[in-house]
Parts: C-alpha cells; structure tokens; sequence
C-alpha cells in the first residue's frame, strides 16, 4: 500500500470516498501488493479482518472501540484487508 494512502485522514463521508477512489487506484496501480485479487476473495478476507480490527487497535491505537465506528474505522478495515491473508 503507497505511503498517500496510509497518510490520508478521513474525518467524513467526503473524504472516505476520496478514500475508495484512492484504494482502487493502488489496487490497479500495483495490485501484486494486494493478497487478494478477486472480488469473492477480497470480501472474504474483508469480512474476517472486521472481525479482528479490534486486535489490531488494541495493539496499534490504544482507545479505539471498533464497535462505536466512524468514517476512519471503516477505511482502516479497507486498508487492512488489501494486506490481510
């Protein structure tokens, strides 16, 4: 995943689609940086790293609450399952 990808700050619906645009452009640009290559796939892996975000924020941004999501949880989840196996 490029580096404006990952520096990109969503604090509402505007720039979360901002976000997906982004997302989809490094997904054609460099998709062998991608695990999952396939629609079926990729909301496979989706699925399952909504299930485990909680761990990654426990480890990496104390005090967040997957459960109480806003825009940024949601492009988080996206950006960890472009990674996620």
């Amino acid at each position: 995943m490029n580096d404006t990808l990952n520096d990109f700050k969503i604090t509402d619906r505007q720039t979360f689609i901002k976000f997906l645009h982004l997302l989809r452009k490094g997904f054609l640009d460099n998709p062998e940086s991608w695990e999952s290559k396939t629609l079926p796939d990729f909301l496979e892996v989706l699925s399952a790293y909504t299930e485990d975000i909680q761990g990654y924020y426990n480890n990496m941004k104390p005090n967040v609450n997957a459960d109480k999501p806003d825009w940024s949880t949601f492009a988080d989840i996206f950006k960890g399952a472009s990674v996620y196996e």
